[in-house]
């Protein structure tokens, strides 16, 4: 078998701590410890947990919080894992064997499809097409999935253009899995980031029997330091993963179980949420303003969701070379649409302090200025 990098995250790994400007994030500002736990006495009992493995597949406190999120679940529906990277990671393990096939939703976070290139298995990509404003081709949908296909792995909210599949889209999925008995991997990460409403995108729970629903604290939280995530499945399916776990992490780390119960506390997730997208809302009109402000140098799909934008840039550059130019030239992180197999675009986040996001953007002009001459 053949090893395929992941191209993205390793750009981000050497660069994003050394840049001056990280805009390459997919995420809002993080949440620090003491915004998150404002209650002396709850802060004191945090400093008296012992560093001792914690529950491997999640303490049930946590479980319940999760599952309380998708109606007719229980916390034996749950697994706690180190992020939404690892809860993918198992995931292929668990569902796919080389030679089996994959339809997989593009563009897309692109862990799922490394995963599934470097282990041998057949991708079929179906794709949100830009020129209808990033809408599910239905058509492709249909010929992506074959009595072959074992797994379809969608991204809803989309990462990375911000695009919230209809209903009608949906049901289109659900339709194409159950027609050949797929499974369905939902990314839904970045639901409660929702830019234009305060209504959090409906989930795949509930609409089909095989889903494997992953989440995180990462984007919609603002949490992205205590890489804690989720599955929500089938109990059999879960308990699949969970030996697969085993395997990894063993189980989540002790204090994140424990700041994600608080998190997700019923008193407090709206809290959050509403943060995050006050970050988003104040965000997006910096950005916008920003790529106005360069003429027709840029076109762009406004987000329905996520802190992010995926640009489309008219110069006559390589979207790599762009930011390889921007890391060295002006110390500012950007990731390249290369990265997603789309090139002339970028991403972009803006879930930001404005100040910092307005100063790593005038970076981002300087070059821009120069290419356009």
């Amino acid at each position: 078998m053949s090893f395929y990098p992941f191209v993205m995250e390793a750009m981000m790994s050497q660069w994003e701590k050394v840049v001056e400007y990280n805009l390459s994030e997919s995420g809002v500002y993080p949440i620090s410890i003491r915004e998150l736990v404002k209650d002396p006495q709850e802060i004191d009992e945090l400093l008296e947990i012992g560093l001792d493995y914690s529950q491997t597949n999640g303490t049930p406190q946590l479980r319940e919080r999760i599952s309380a999120l998708y109606p007719g679940s229980t916390p034996d529906h749950v697994l706690v894992t180190a992020g939404a990277a690892q809860a993918n990671f198992i995931a292929v393990w668990t569902l796919l064997e080389p030679g089996d096939e994959l339809a997989i939703m593009l563009p897309n976070y692109m862990q799922i499809w490394g995963l599934a290139k470097s282990l041998g298995m057949v991708i079929r990509p179906f794709h949100l097409r830009e020129e209808q404003g990033w809408a599910l081709d239905l058509a492709e949908l249909a010929e992506a999935v074959t009595k072959r296909t074992k797994v379809i792995a969608v991204c809803n909210p989309n990462n990375p253009t911000g695009y919230i599949l209809t209903e009608a889209e949906m049901e289109a999925i659900v339709a194409a899995a159950d027609r050949v008995g797929a499974w369905i991997l939902a990314d839904e990460v970045y639901a409660g980031a929702e830019r234009l409403t305060d209504q959090e995108t409906p989930s795949f729970w509930g609409r089909y029997d095989k889903v494997l629903i992953q989440q995180s604290l990462s984007k919609a939280y603002g949490l992205p330091g205590l890489r804690l995530g989720w599955i929500v499945t089938q109990p059999g399916m879960r308990d699949e993963l969970w030996r697969r776990q085993e395997y990894t992490i063993i189980g989540p780390p002790i204090l994140s179980d424990r700041l994600a119960e608080i998190a997700l506390r019923p008193e407090v997730r709206p809290t959050i949420l509403q943060r995050t997208r006050g970050y988003i809302r104040r965000g997006f009109p910096v950005l916008q303003e920003w790529l106005d402000s360069h003429g027709d140098a840029f076109s762009l799909v406004p987000p329905q969701a996520s802190a992010i934008c995926f640009v489309r840039y008219h110069l006559p550059i390589n979207s790599t070379t762009l930011v390889e130019r921007l890391i060295h030239e002006q110390s500012v992180l950007i990731v390249p649409g290369d990265h997603f197999g789309l090139d002339h675009h970028l991403r972009i986040s803006f879930g930001l302090p404005p100040d910092y996001l307005r100063a790593g953007l005038e970076r981002i002009g300087r070059l821009i200025r120069q290419i356009a001459g």
